[in-house]
């Protein structure tokens, strides 16, 4: 499990994580996010960064991801096998 990003923010009304990206993520991947009371795993069926549909991110990008559960700003992303 390899971590490749945190959570910067997380907006409740649409579901949606800001995550700034340490590594690279595309469309299908599965990840898991993990904080001291978060954890849950989900595939990745959409992102977006500045409003635009991406289908891959890396390193550096900040990116947004419906996200299947409430996340909170630190949580850490890993990326699944």
């Amino acid at each position: 499990m390899e971590e490749i990003g945190r959570v910067t923010h997380y907006f409740s009304k649409i579901g949606v994580g800001a995550i700034t990206l340490s590594g690279e993520l595309k469309l299908g991947d599965k990840i898991r996010i993990k904080g001291a009371t978060t954890d849950f795993e989900q595939l990745v069926e959409s992102m977006q960064i500045e409003g635009q549909p991406v289908e891959r991110a890396g390193a550096g990008d900040s990116i947004g991801l419906k996200l299947k559960d409430r996340a909170r700003e630190g949580d850490a992303v890993y990326k699944l096998e």
